[in-house]
C-alpha cells in the first residue's frame, strides 16, 4: 500500500493519479481517499488500518497542524486521526508527504 497525506489542498489527488498513470475517475477504485474522517468515532482503530492497508492507495489529509480545537471531541477527533495515519504508515510499503504539490518520501 502506497500512503500518501499532506494539508487540505496540497495536491494530494493529482499526486496520486500521476503515480498510478490514471484519472481523478479512475482513482476512486484505486484508492481509500479522507480516510481522517473514518478515524471519527472509530473504536477500533488497529482494524480498521489493517483493512485500509489492503487497498493500493490511502490518501489522507493532515489535520493536526494549526489551532487545537477548544471543544473536546474535535480534540478526539483529530487525535484518532493522527494515530490512523501513523498506524497507516507503519503498514506503507511507502509513505508519500505532499507539500505545495510536491512530493517527499518518507518511506
Amino acid at each position: 500500500m502506497i500512503f500518501i497525506t499532506g494539508p487540505l489542498y496540497s495536491g494530494k489527488t493529482e499526486y496520486a493519479c500521476s503515480l498510478l498513470g490514471c484519472t481523478p475517475e479512475e482513482l476512486e477504485g484505486r484508492a481509500i481517499r479522507d480516510t481522517q474522517e473514518l478515524a471519527r468515532n472509530c473504536a477500533d482503530l488497529e482494524a480498521l488500518a489493517d483493512e485500509l492497508a489492503q487497498s493500493e492507495v490511502v490518501i489522507a489529509a493532515e489535520v493536526g497542524g494549526g489551532v487545537v480545537p477548544v471543544d473536546p471531541q474535535e480534540r478526539a477527533h483529530r487525535e484518532a486521526a493522527g494515530r490512523l495515519a501513523c498506524l497507516l504508515a507503519q503498514r506503507a510499503e511507502r509513505v508519500i508527504r505532499v507539500f505545495c504539490g510536491l512530493p517527499q518520501v518518507l518511506k
